[in-house]
């Protein structure tokens, strides 16, 4: 097991001198952002996909330091209602996807993507319960008309550039968001749709990482490095769903923080354990996006921090 990072995590810093930091932190294994939600900041994801030189000249700046790309990440919502939106998202998707191929790099990380309404609108509907009777059967129809097609397809056109997995972050307000969504559309379209398991995710939707693990098993391809703190105060005032996110940390419920600031090195210690025990031994790639602490400070803490809890 290795410890890498999401180079989003230093979206401020040019690419050399995040090359730089990652060899002087022992950090080999990096996960560049191409598009959609991530600005980006570290790959011109056109230039490098047409131009073999610029390609080469990308690349020869982590051979030289030794560095290596793990994952491509393009979160992003291809079902998104706006077609303007989704078909510039699905680009991208495609686009990383081919780079992933061309770079022999064998993990993307996306997201599944939220469609609207059978009655069509401009936002996305996030279905997460059907408490109501307007919000009765968008669920399903999600799935039947918009989710399932959309990556069957997805899936064949990553098979042909020979991505091995498309990992999938269970991220609250997309249809893939917890274990049971996960596993219901990896049932449907096969191994090469995997989860990107990051636990800050679970941990404000009250769900155990180490029993997602379990229940995961196989099916996790790839691992974010996030913590989150739970106020519970906060939580006690308002519940985990509070529209205000982010708003500020003193008034959350809970929010994005630094490797071990949210849970003991105990709790990571058993995470890594169960992530080798149901036979997951890749990268645990930090991302940083703790509204309190400078994203250097942070990377730098959370190294360190994972040193001390990862077995070498």
């Amino acid at each position: 097991m290795r410890i890498g990072m999401f180079t989003d995590s230093l979206a401020g810093s040019p690419l050399e001198d995040v090359l730089e930091e990652s060899q002087g932190l022992g950090v080999r294994d990096l996960e560049i952002g191409t598009g959609n939600y991530s600005p980006a900041p570290h790959c011109d994801l056109q230039l490098v996909l047409r131009d073999r030189g610029a390609r080469a000249a990308w690349l020869r700046q982590f051979e030289q330091r030794g560095l290596s790309i793990c994952a491509l990440n393009c979160s992003g919502n291809p079902l998104h209602p706006d077609d303007a939106i989704a078909r510039a998202h699905d680009a991208v998707l495609r686009a990383t996807l081919r780079l992933a191929g061309m770079l022999g790099v064998p993990r993307v990380v996306a997201m599944s993507g939220c469609p609207g309404t059978p009655g069509g609108s401009s936002a996305p509907h996030w279905s997460a319960g059907a408490w109501l009777p307007d919000y009765d059967k968008i669920f399903e129809w999600q799935w039947s008309e918009r989710l399932l097609p959309y990556w069957h397809a997805m899936a064949a056109f990553a098979k042909a550039q020979g991505v091995e997995r498309v990992c999938l972050e269970l991220h609250p307000g997309m249809t893939v968001y917890n274990t049971y969504t996960l596993l219901r559309l990896r049932d449907a379209v096969g191994p090469i749709i995997a989860a990107n398991l990051d636990p800050s995710h679970l941990f404000w939707q009250g769900m155990d990482p180490l029993a997602v693990i379990a229940a995961l098993g196989e099916a996790i391809g790839y691992v974010h490095a996030k913590d989150t703190i739970v106020d519970l105060n906060n939580r006690a005032l308002n519940g985990i769903l509070d529209s205000r996110w982010l708003g500020r940390p003193s008034e959350m419920p809970w929010y994005f923080c630094t490797m071990g600031y949210g849970h003991d090195a105990a709790f990571w210690k058993a995470f890594v354990l169960k992530l080798l025990a149901h036979g997951y031994d890749g990268v645990l790639s930090i991302e940083h996006e703790d509204p309190l602490l400078a994203p250097l400070d942070g990377v730098r803490k959370s190294v360190a921090f994972l040193n001390a809890v990862v077995p070498a």
